[in-house]
């Protein structure tokens, strides 16, 4: 059964194109007393958010299988068009999840940006297991973007109009990373700049740094953000600063047609994060975006982005 959501029979067709298969994440070792600081203010925000307890000690766990099967069933009760997962442990296993049910699934390819040969990889991932972007987290890049060693992933990112989205800005939960020489989006700008042709999507509003993002967004057409999460860290800014701010400010300036929505949704039994659907949903239409541009932020441009057809939900 579908679930009603905002709009009722007139939401859009909804794609969420940020989403990771729960086969396990990034996570550094913390010191103790971090760990503690760091689960406490990972409870309170399940508690503020009204989430369930993540299936960590689940015994068995679930098999890629089962949870592909899992995802699929959280599709049709929430009436999705598609799921685009930007991690799944690895290319060949997220590949085997798309496959499983690809009417709603897609996905992008994950492997480090350093590892050898990843231009080929990324064509592999692409051109065989039929993943449709590829994804990064800047501060697990080695090496300055525009460095001569991954020259030829942005020629082939470019030959193909593949989507890459690059995670920026604060990293984790609580206890999470904060600093390093790639954490600005603006790091991005020698190559976004150079290549065109790379659709370049920056989640979660930038993370902390949303005034870069609009100076990149605004110096690059090929530059776009997207919606995901929750968006806590606006707490964290020194200026008083809402979900309400983040869609007027990227509406108004970098325009709907780069706006892309998502959920930074993985663990069970959470799922799908509808609670972000709402929130977000409800902000656009208490701006009175058009009912086109709404369309165009919450599917129309995942759809093209990715390249797939329009599934009958």
């Amino acid at each position: 059964m579908t679930l009603a959501a905002p709009g009722g029979a007139d939401r859009p067709p909804v794609i969420d194109f940020h989403a990771h298969f729960p086969v396990g994440r990034w996570r550094r070792e913390l010191h103790p007393i971090t760990a503690e600081y760091a689960r406490r203010r990972a409870q309170r925000m399940r508690r503020e958010w009204d989430f369930p307890e993540p299936d960590r000690a689940q015994e068995p766990p679930l098999s890629v299988e089962e949870a592909a099967d899992r995802w699929a069933a959280e599709v049709d009760r929430y009436g999705l068009e598609r799921v685009v997962f930007v991690t799944g442990r690895d290319n060949d296993t997220l590949a085997s999840v798309v496959a499983r049910h690809p009417d709603k699934f897609a996905g992008m390819a994950h492997h480090p940006l350093d590892t050898p040969g990843a231009a080929g990889e990324l064509k592999r991932a692409v051109e065989e297991l039929g993943l449709v972007g590829y994804k990064l987290i800047a501060p697990f890049v080695q090496h300055p973007f525009e460095d001569r060693a991954y020259e030829p992933v942005w020629e082939y990112a470019a030959s193909r109009r593949l989507p890459v989205l690059i995670h920026f800005g604060l990293l984790g939960h609580a206890g999470g990373l904060v600093h390093h020489p790639r954490l600005n989006p603006l790091t991005l700008y020698t190559v976004a700049s150079r290549y065109p042709e790379i659709p370049f999507i920056i989640p979660h509003f930038g993370s902390g740094y949303w005034g870069e993002v609009l100076q990149l967004c605004w110096s690059c057409p090929n530059v776009y953000v997207d919606t995901s999460g929750s968006n806590q860290w606006v707490r964290w800014m020194p200026y008083p600063l809402s979900l309400e701010d983040l869609f007027r400010k990227a509406y108004e300036t970098i325009g709907p047609e780069r706006i892309v929505f998502g959920t930074d949704s993985s663990w069970f039994p959470r799922g799908f994060a509808y609670r972000y659907l709402q929130d977000q949903l409800r902000v656009c239409y208490q701006l009175n975006l058009r009912d086109e541009d709404i369309a165009a932020v919450f599917g129309g441009n995942a759809r093209r982005l990715a390249g797939v057809t329009r599934r009958s939900c």
